[in-house]
């Protein structure tokens, strides 16, 4: 198994929960009314879960041992794209959950802002997930020996013993049987 079949393994959870974002959003958008218990969970599932369990290998091994790597120019301008996409998704969150306490305030003017918040989210994921899978996980394996490759899955592995993501499916399916 390459390493990075299991971050791309990951990405199908994080496909599922965008589906389940899109249609609380679709929700919200009929309704005129956000629960914000819905953001609470949402924002944690894309900190917790992606952020630090998923990204955590991704950009803290896989990422930091290709930043020591001679890559190809548009591996590097991938990569560089990757980092943005990542950074504009947490910035996205950070905004989410501050439009949330706005709108628990009664600010209600907050609801387009978390709706523009959602799409982004909703837009930015699957796009940023096929490319991730489809033109750079697998290609920039290249980069590394088959035991380089191999000591990379053991740093994976490791880093997934401290962390477990079955908390996470049971929080996406029971949010989705709850829409």
């Amino acid at each position: 198994m390459l390493p990075v079949e299991l971050l791309i393994s990951e990405h199908r959870l994080i496909n599922h929960a965008v589906s389940v974002l899109k249609k609380e959003q679709q929700k919200i958008v009929a309704s005129g009314k956000v629960d914000p218990n819905f953001i609470v969970i949402a924002v944690d599932f894309f900190r917790t879960y992606v952020d630090r369990y998923h990204r955590g290998k991704e950009e803290g091994i896989l990422f930091e041992a290709l930043s020591r790597r001679k890559l190809s120019e548009a591996d590097a301008a991938m990569l560089r794209e990757m980092i943005l996409e990542h950074a504009l998704a947490r910035k996205t969150l950070f905004n989410l959950e501050k439009l949330k306490e706005s709108y628990i305030a009664g600010k209600t003017e907050a609801l387009s802002g978390m709706v523009e918040s959602l799409d982004t989210l909703i837009e930015l994921y699957p796009m940023h997930i096929e490319k991730e899978d489809k033109r750079f996980l697998y290609a920039s394996m290249q980069y590394f020996t088959a035991k380089e490759q191999e000591e990379m899955l053991q740093k994976f592995l490791e880093y997934n013993r401290n962390f477990t993501d079955n908390r996470y499916k049971q929080v996406i399916e029971t949010v989705e049987r709850e829409l």
